[in-house]
Parts: structure tokens; C-alpha cells; sequence
């Protein structure tokens, strides 16, 4: 049985996977959900970011769930397997926005990749919370839930909608967010997918975050018509686990935005 809504989807490339992805990100958020309401016990990574219960039942949900359909493939999970030297690679990050988990915000999304030969092919984006689903495959446009989506066609900064993280702020965006007519907060990769949807037209991230934080959201926003690349210009790769920054955008004015941020960097 196809998880796909449209019917035009339903024979290309990566079908299997995709069909695969997201059956995992929902049973995982169903995990999620359980421990939502209950008493979490909180640990902290080497590098002080939090890490539940929830994050770890879901990673062994999806990661038991792809190497028993898919044993060839990699695996580069935030929380467990680091299986990189592999022509397909899964990134996942099981339960992306942690803090808004924790904080009960309700912006936590369960993210699934796959690349190929380095390159982003696959991307799923499940939000728990609403059982809403985003989705994208190479060359065959970006999906929420049963609709094709696109990014904006807004090619002014003082007519754009910029939204940022509600959980790691940084002074120098306060310097950028006057330029845009509108800022939004949200939690986890629930910002690209408003990008994908055409409801917001960058975000801004100056400091560090890791590859599975993105690697979804970055083939979800492109089939969308938008781009994400670091805070240089490049286009990211699984081979960098820990990118510099990103900026997201509906690529209208994608250069000006960097340039921008190299200004106040």
C-alpha cells in the first residue's frame, strides 16, 4: 500500500523509500506523542543539548525500521548510528526541536533523508503534534500532505517574511530582522517548511547547527523552488556534519540576504 497522495508520484525513482520514511516518521512521532504529556527524564550531550526518552525511542524506531528494509544503506542518526561510508546515506534526526518537546511548544518534528552520493534525494518532515506531513523527492516537487507546495515570489526584503529560532538566538540577527516587514519564532525545521509553503521567505541561522538538523528540510525547500546553502554561498553535504550557519530562502534574492549577513558578521 502507497503512503503517496498523488497519483503521479507513485512509480518514480525512490517510491519504496519514501513510502518507507514516512510510514517510520509517523510511527515515531506516535512514540513521541506518548511521552509528551508525561514526566521526561532530561540528559544532557557533551555539547549541553538536551536528549530525552522520546529522542531516543524514536531513533530506534526509524533506525531498527530502515536497516531491516534498506541493510545496504547508511545510517547517520543524531543519536545513535554514524554509518557514513556508504553510497545511500539516511540522516535522520528523530525528534528535532528538542527544547520545544521539553518546553511543550508542540514545534517538534521528526525528520528522515536520504542521500545519494552525498547529494539530497529524499526528504520527509513530520509534525507530530498536528499529524502533519511534508515530503519531497528529486526532481519530482515538494508535498504537504496531499498538496504541492511552492516557496513565494517576493523579491523584496522589506516585503518578506523572516522567521527564526524560538530556542538558539544570537544578537546579530536583531540587526537583520529590521529590514524585513515581519518576524516570526518557531521551533525546529518547522521554519523551512513554512519557507516551502510560501508562509514565510528566509530564515536566518548564524551559528553552528548539524546536517541532520537540515538535511531534510534543505531538499524540501529546493523542490520547493527555495535554497539553503552555509552562511558562504555552498550548498551543504552529509560529509559536513556540523555547518557554519545556514540561510534559507525562496531564492529570489539569495545574495543579497548572504550579503547581509556578511555585513553584521
Amino acid at each position: 500500500m502507497f503512503l503517496f497522495y498523488c497519483y503521479e508520484v507513485i512509480t518514480i525513482k525512490y517510491s519504496e523509500e519514501l513510502n518507507t520514511a514516512i510510514s517510520l516518521a509517523k510511527k515515531a512521532g506516535r512514540k513521541i506523542l506518548k511521552y509528551y504529556h508525561a514526566i521526561n527524564a532530561i540528559k544532557y550531550k557533551e555539547d549541553e543539548s538536551p536528549v530525552t526518552q522520546a529522542d531516543l525511542a524514536a531513533d530506534n524506531i526509524i533506525v531498527n525500521g530502515l536497516k531491516t528494509q534498506f541493510p545496504s544503506y547508511g545510517i547517520l542518526s543524531e543519536e545513535s548510528l554514524k554509518e557514513t561510508d556508504k553510497k545511500y546515506l539516511w540522516v535522520i534526526d528523530p525528534l528535532d526541536g528538542t527544547k520545544e518537546f521539553i518546553n511543550k511548544k508542540g514545534e517538534f518534528t521528526v525528520n528522515i533523508a536520504l542521500t545519494q552520493n552525498e547529494n539530497p534525494v529524499l526528504g520527509v518532515i513530520y509534525l507530530p503534534v498536528k499529524n502533519e506531513i511534508y515530503f519531497a523527492i528529486k526532481n519530482n516537487g515538494a508535498y504537504y500532505d496531499d498538496k504541492k507546495i511552492n516557496v513565494s515570489d517576493k523579491k523584496k526584503i522589506s516585503e518578506m517574511t523572516l522567521v527564526k529560532s524560538r530556542s538558539h538566538s544570537d544578537k546579530r540577527i536583531n540587526l537583520i530582522e529590521k529590514d524585513f516587514k515581519k518576524v516570526i519564532k518557531k521551533g525546529s525545521s518547522l521554519k523551512g517548511c513554512m519557507i516551502a509553503r510560501g508562509d514565510a521567505d528566509a530564515y536566518i541561522r548564524i551559528t553552528p547547527i548539524n546536517i541532520w538538523d537540515i538535511c531534510a528540510m534543505d531538499l524540501i525547500v529546493c523542490e520547493a523552488g527555495g535554497i539553503l546553502t552555509d552562511l558562504n554561498g555552498k550548498r551543504i553535504s552529509p560529509r559536513d556534519r556540523l555547518i557554519n550557519g545556514c540561510i534559507v530562502s525562496n531564492n529570489t534574492i539569495h545574495d543579497k540576504i548572504l550579503q547581509r549577513v556578511k555585513e553584521i558578521d
